[in-house]
């Protein structure tokens, strides 16, 4: 039986919008297993994204608690809580964030630098999960020589470097086309069969849902019954 990997007990989240304040999760309780791949769809402004932010400590929310093995990041400082990012999680944005200035392949290995320092082992891994994404031929291309779908593949490629515990994407493929967008979400799918990391994934794709192992509807800030 898989234990759970992430837990979420009654989770709120709000934010000011000017005098009001909008509250957008209204008591969250989830848990995801390990190795489980799991959409949350829903329609814009239900909360989707701020819950995958606030499962990767990205945001704090303001009651709560957030346990992702077994450990509660509630009690971590903020320092504590930005080594846990990097080397626990996995994110994959819709827009890809790379570097502009920096090859595919220097872009993957960079998280890796961020809590120690370069090393051979990391850039071997790094040309390995290039390799795992299809891009082996374009290592020493930068961003702009990429289309969007190679930019994507290294942004995923990049999600891995650090060995993350859970893999988080945020409609990672909200920016391209039907065909890039159907070989992205396979990419996912495969490479969690492969690393056995939990996947969890905000979409708008809904016809994709069936391909996962669980589907998770929001509705208004809450997880749908």
């Amino acid at each position: 039986m898989q234990s759970n990997i992430i837990e979420l007990k009654k989770i709120y989240k709000s934010y000011n919008s000017g005098p009001q304040k909008v509250e957008v999760l209204k008591g969250i309780d989830l848990t995801i297993a390990e190795g489980e791949v799991a959409l949350i769809v829903g329609p814009s402004g239900v909360g989707k994204s701020t819950l995958l932010h606030v499962l990767g400590a990205l945001d704090i929310p303001d009651s709560g608690e957030v346990i992702v093995d077994g450990k509660s990041l509630n009690a971590l400082n903020e320092e504590e809580l930005a080594r846990f990012r990097n080397q626990s999680i996995g994110f994959v944005f819709q827009f890809h964030h790379l570097l502009p200035e920096f090859t595919a392949l220097e872009n993957v290995f960079m998280p890796s630098m961020m809590h120690a320092p370069f090393s051979k082992e990391k850039e071997d891994y790094a040309r390995f999960l290039l390799n795992e994404v299809g891009l082996s031929h374009r290592l020493e291309h930068k961003p702009g020589e990429l289309s969007g779908g190679e930019q994507q593949r290294v942004a995923v490629a990049r999600a891995l470097i650090n060995k993350p515990q859970v893999l988080l994407a945020d409609e990672p493929t909200g920016n391209l086309d039907s065909a890039n967008s159907r070989l992205l979400f396979d990419l996912l799918l495969d490479l969690n069969q492969k690393f056995n990391q939990t996947l969890v994934v905000v979409t708008h794709a809904e016809n994709m849902a069936h391909r996962a192992k669980r589907t998770i509807q929001m509705e208004d800030g809450r997880i749908a019954v």
